[in-house]
Parts: structure tokens; C-alpha cells; sequence
């Protein structure tokens, strides 16, 4: 639940995108829109994680949960569909290891596929930028390469 609460915060502050690219490359999280169909994009990343020979670990309906505990809670509904991604590598958790244990607490990767109530026509997709411990610069650097491959694949 803590994480399904995290990624929705993380998609309120969000912000403004571009069109097919990130909105801004300091951001904690890093915005793309996409001109295909929603599930058609969610089926995409899930396709591209598994050609690089990784695992989809889960996929969390988060438009489901918030819409359905939205009234009891007093909050408007923000997205008309929303669901996030979940996968890992071993190879990019060993690199995060060795740089710094604590960085295990990056893994698993997110990429969030999302439309809002307000803008039903637009799919975004999203994910959090790496901010490694330690000497984990060169391993964040892969992780955003590996994200927006996948992004880039996907929509």
C-alpha cells in the first residue's frame, strides 16, 4: 500500500511534458506522452522488459484503487486509467550493491502508464529518476538508459 501511495504522489508532482520526451531531466521523475492507445502502451512495456531479457515482477492497477477509495477519502478522481509496471535486473541490482547496499531499495523499477480525468485523450508515462547512494552515478546512468529504452520502445 505504501508503495501504491508513493507512486501516486509521484504522479501528482509530476508536472508539465513534453511531447515524447522527458519534461525536464533535473526531475524526480521523468514525464513522456505517447500518441498510442493506453493498453496498447501498458502491453508495449511489458513486451520490452521481457525482450531484454527481464521479468515483469508486477503490474499495479492504481486507477483502480484510487477511484474506488477516492469519496471516502474527500478527493476527486485524477485518472481515468493508471497502471504501473514493476521489473528488476540482476545484473543493474548487483552494480547498485556494490556501489552502495542501501541501494537496493531502488529496485523494483516503476514505469507508470497513466491518463487523467482531465485529458482523457493523452496517455503519459512515467518513472522516478535514480538518485544512487554511494559512488552510483555510472549505475544511475544505466538505469535511465534502460528506463527510456524501454519508454522509447513502448510508445
Amino acid at each position: 500500500m505504501r508503495v501504491i501511495l508513493a507512486l501516486c504522489t509521484l504522479f501528482l508532482i509530476a508536472g508539465p511534458c513534453m511531447a515524447n520526451g522527458p519534461a525536464d531531466s533535473s526531475s524526480a521523475v521523468k514525464v513522456f506522452r505517447s500518441g498510442e492507445p493506453f493498453e496498447d502502451v501498458v502491453d508495449n512495456i511489458k513486451m520490452a522488459i521481457v525482450e531484454r531479457g527481464l521479468l515483469v515482477s508486477g503490474t499495479l492497477h492504481v486507477s483502480d484503487m484510487l477511484n474506488r477509495t477516492a469519496p471516502d477519502l474527500g478527493y476527486a478522481e485524477v485518472f481515468a486509467k493508471a497502471e504501473s509496471v514493476e521489473f528488476c535486473s540482476a545484473l543493474i541490482s548487483h552494480k547498485m550493491a556494490q556501489a552502495a547496499p542501501e541501494n537496493i531499495a531502488i529496485c523494483p523499477f516503476t514505469i507508470a502508464v497513466y491518463v487523467k480525468q482531465t485529458d482523457a485523450e493523452q496517455v503519459y508515462v512515467a518513472y522516478r529518476s535514480p538518485h544512487l547512494a554511494g559512488k552510483g552515478k555510472e549505475v544511475a546512468d544505466e538505469i535511465i538508459a534502460l528506463m527510456e529504452g524501454i519508454i522509447e520502445d513502448s510508445i
